[in-house]
Order: structure tokens, then sequence, then C-alpha cells
């Protein structure tokens, strides 16, 4: 995918993951997670690929037990974006996971063990390069267990998990280990954005922005939207996540279409359709849903497509003017439109050729 980025405010460090980096002036890159079972080889590649083909540049995937963990170099020389292992609870399960060949290991220090224990996943991880990300979630704060959930303030809330992931970050800095990664996620917006705010005031560490849990494909994405856009738009923010309960796909093209609006990324065109009403005599609905489905699954109209801004109009009131605006598009009649490019009126299309025509346009150009 394109690589454009605005300058962002926040100048933090930054830590190299396989061929991508994070933090520094690196555009705001774009993560997901498998919801596949690690030791199911050929599910989990087949998954990464077709996240790989959405525009994935980093991939995390759980593991939870050894055999997972001895599957992970399998997993890495079958992809081409990096790997990050997601592990709770057990260092060998780390250690292993660097020997495998990782990009990168979620951990979270706290729950590891003692410190010979952190050591030793440290050793590992500075030894072969590996940068670790410090993933601290409101749900599993350390001040929260075998105690009744607290009545906080989200400041309160937010402050406890700024104490926790800074505390963890000293462990890491005190055993001499800088390539560090940081997130702060809870499953509300408010405590998000204040807990990522008053960390980036207090670290120059690159932040890993999300809001966890969000929910369903529509509920969850506009809460993501909002949680992302907000610290993204303060220039928080150096890799996002959308956390769905959804196809991971999914939440790779929701990421970019955050930082698309943004200005911060490129994706595909910028689509321009109304919403339709009683005067439409086209079926805009349609149309899109099989515009979008033919882009997004063919890298290279999605490439090409870059930057394009395309309008599907339905009636002749704002049709003309939207579709005049954009590079090319169309503006519904009944069951025909204009076709337009460049704000001139080019000729007349039947409705059934609206999307090969649009297609067409844009394996033409370039």
């Amino acid at each position: 995918m394109g690589c454009d980025c605005k300058d962002r405010a926040r100048k933090t460090r930054k830590v190299k993951v396989g061929r991508f980096s994070i933090g520094g002036t690196s555009p705001v890159s774009v993560q997901s997670m498998c919801n596949t079972d690690t030791r199911d080889l050929k599910a989990t590649i087949q998954q990464i690929r077709s996240l790989q083909d959405a525009g994935c540049e980093i991939i995390r995937v759980a593991v939870p037990d050894m055999q997972a963990a001895q599957n992970l170099g399998r997993i890495k020389s079958a992809i081409s974006i990096p790997l990050v292992a997601d592990i709770h609870f057990d260092w060998r399960l780390a250690v292993e996971a660097v020997s495998q060949g990782v990009d990168k290991v979620r951990i979270n220090p706290g729950n590891i063990g003692d410190k010979e224990k952190v050591k030793a996943v440290v050793k590992a991880c500075k030894s072969a390069g590996v940068p670790i990300r410090i993933g601290v979630n409101a749900g599993s704060l350390r001040a929260l267990r075998d105690a009744p959930i607290p009545r906080w303030t989200a400041y309160e809330w937010a402050r406890q998990m700024v104490k926790e992931a800074l505390d963890e970050v000293r462990t890491l800095e005190r055993l001499n280990f800088r390539d560090i990664v940081v997130s702060l996620k809870a499953d509300d917006i408010e405590r998000t954005v204040m807990a990522n705010t008053l960390f980036a005031s207090k670290s120059d560490i690159p932040l890993h922005v999300g809001v966890t849990e969000a929910g369903s494909f529509l509920a969850g994405t506009v809460k993501s939207s909002l949680g992302i856009g907000l610290l993204l738009s303060q220039g928080i923010g150096d890799t996002v996540r959308v956390s769905l309960t959804e196809d991971p796909v999914m939440q790779v093209r929701a990421a970019y279409e955050i930082l698309k609006a943004l200005g911060l990324r490129q994706y595909g065109p910028d689509l321009v359709s109304c919403p339709t009403c009683g005067r439409c005599q086209v079926d805009v609905a349609k149309v899109m849903h099989e515009l979008e489905d033919r882009i997004y699954s063919d890298r290279d109209l999605l490439k090409r497509s870059e930057g394009m801004k395309i309008a599907v109009m339905g009636c002749p009131v704002n049709g003309p003017g939207e579709a005049r605006a954009a590079d090319f598009g169309v503006a519904g009649g009944k069951g025909r439109g204009i076709w337009i490019e460049k704000g001139k009126q080019i000729k007349v299309i039947k409705e059934t050729e609206w999307v090969n025509e649009i297609i067409r346009k844009i394996r033409n150009s370039k």
C-alpha cells in the first residue's frame, strides 16, 4: 500500500520490526492478529496470506503453548510480512519464539515471572535484535488481580494503566533494553485516549494504538475510528490495530480507511456515493458493493486506484456536481447515467455497465 504520511507532532524513537519500522518518521503501519489456532499451520498461513493481500503490514499470532511456539519458524518462512508472537505467563514460549525467528514479541513482563525469567527473555530478544511490545489492557491490570473492580474515574483508570506500563518499561530499560513498543488499550474511547495521551507526555516510546474488544463490525468500527482518530489527529500513534469481532481482513480495511480519512496513508480510491432517496432510479448500493468487492479483492486494482476520487451518484440533483468534482464517475438517471471525467460529460452509459466502465478506467490508468 502507499506509504505517504504527514509529519506527526510526537517524535518517537524508531523500533525496527522485520522490514518495517515503528516510530520515528515512519508511516503509521497497519497490524492485525490471526484468529486461527497457531497449531494449525495450514489455516494460519492461509489467513496471513489473505491479510497480506489486504495490506496488513505486521501480523500477530497467539502462542498458548510450546507446540504453537515451535510452529512459528514454519509460519515465518511461508509469509512475507513481520511475525509477532503474542505470549503470556510462560517465559519459555518467548525464548522459543525468538529462536524460531519471529520479528517481535508481545509480552507483559509482569505476568512472565520473576526477574530471572524476564532477564532470559530480554537476553534472547537483544541477541536476535527482536523488539518487545508491552501490552497493557484495562481489563488485566495488576491492580485488579484478586480485587473488586474499582470505581475509578476514566482518568484514574488511565493513570493506573500508564503507571503499570512505565513500571514494565523501567524493568526492561534497567536490563539495557530499549527496543520497546507500548500499547495501552481499553474497551472504551475515553480511557484509551486518556491513557495514550498521558503516556505520550512522559515517554518517547512508540505507541501501538487501538480500542480493544471494540465489538461487532459496525459498532466496533465507529468506536475504533473515533478512538484511533482522536489520537492520530494529535500526532499520537505509530502503528494501529482495529479490534473487531470480524474477519481480520475487515480489521485491516477499517484501519486503512481511518488512516486514509486522516490523510496519513493511501489505500485504494476515495469512493463517493449518495445515500439514495425517493428520486433515485438506479441501484447505487448494488453498484457500490460490486465495485468495492472487485477493487478490494484485486491487489493490482487497489494499487492503481490509490489517490483516485470516484463518484457513483444516483440522481440529477447533487449527482452531476459531485461527479464533476471527482476524477471520474457517473451521475444516475433512470437505469442509466452520465459518465463524467475531469468535470466533463463524456457519454451516457447503462446502469449495467457502470462497474465495468469504472474498472476499465482504473486498469487503464498509471
